[in-house]
């Protein structure tokens, strides 16, 4: 379930950094009844930044396998390890 706070309670920095690091998900902060901003702890940010690149490099080898670009997946998973140096 996400936590919704008000931006007022941003002044207990201590509890928020606690309040992050505890959860993997992001914390909502509201102004004035309504969303303002989304904080999350450094490895959740990370995390979320290495699925994307993940789901992004497998984007690319479907669009591949799509345009004929290669004769299968397989190929296609050797040709982004290559491109991006895995």
């Amino acid at each position: 379930m996400p936590r919704i706070i008000p931006i007022r309670d941003l002044k207990d920095t201590a509890a928020i950094s606690q309040m992050c690091s505890e959860s993997t998900e992001p914390v909502y902060i509201t102004k004035n009844g309504y969303g303002d901003m989304v904080i999350m702890s450094m490895k959740a940010y990370e995390e979320k930044m290495y699925l994307l690149d993940v789901y992004t490099k497998l984007a690319e080898a479907e669009e591949e396998v799509r345009a004929g670009k290669t004769a299968d997946a397989r190929q296609a998973l050797r040709n982004l390890r290559v491109k991006h140096g895995l």
